[in-house]
């Protein structure tokens, strides 16, 4: 009977998974060090770069979008994976079917901003369609606007009602980036100009008159 133990090790480096099976040749036992990454790192390694950032931002506000309502799709869609195709034929980072991608003027479903772009388009479509109904507009996105007519709500498809939770979960979780900080100086206080007037003189005129002048 073949048999598999694995057991985790810890050196100096990362950690490293040691399996031990049975060769199914020689019946001797085989041990295999592969080592894995940490959580930090394999996090650092599904992180989209800064110009893939930039450039959803970008699109998203040029077509009035939020910037997290778009990062939240493209990480359910395709977690930042440009060349990701379903077994439905959805292609890219927004994960569009061909039909969609034509609707969308999108020429290259594999050139990210392209993608984004259209992706971005059918989006801001249907959010207006729904009147701003986000849960409405995401369930199109996924299971396309006749099932979303058809059932007159989120359709009652597992897939389609988890996905809509997850991208609702992680712009819940998501934040805007921080405003840029100021160099720029504050303002002084504006003070009201100094008014300087000249002192009142007695003078006694020749008559010997007293008069009173402030030159």
């Amino acid at each position: 009977m073949c048999g598999v133990a694995v057991a985790v090790l810890q050196g100096a480096g990362a950690p490293a998974v040691s399996v031990v099976r049975t060769d199914p040749r020689t019946g001797r036992l085989v041990r295999t060090v592969i080592p894995t990454r940490s959580s930090a790192e394999r996090a650092a390694a599904s992180a989209p770069a800064a110009p893939l950032i930039e450039t959803v931002d970008r699109i998203a506000q040029q077509n009035q979008l939020s910037p997290k309502l778009v990062h939240s799709v493209i990480q359910v869609e395709s977690n930042y994976n440009p060349n990701a195709v379903s077994p439905k034929g959805a292609q890219g980072l927004m994960q569009l079917i061909p039909s969609t991608a034509r609707r969308f003027g999108v020429s290259n479903v594999f050139d990210p901003a392209d993608n984004i772009q259209g992706g971005a388009r059918y989006l801001k479509y249907l959010l207006g369609l729904y009147k701003g109904d986000e849960a409405l507009a995401l369930a199109a996105y996924n299971a396309g606007e006749g099932a979303v007519s058809r059932y007159g709500g989120v359709p009652p498809f597992p897939e389609t009602r988890d996905y809509v939770a997850k991208v609702r979960q992680r712009l819940a979780a998501a934040t805007e980036p921080p405003p840029p900080a100021s160099n720029a100086l504050p303002a002084p206080e504006e003070t009201a100009p100094a008014v300087s007037y000249n002192p009142i003189r007695e003078v006694t005129g020749a008559n010997g008159k007293v008069y009173y002048t402030s030159q």
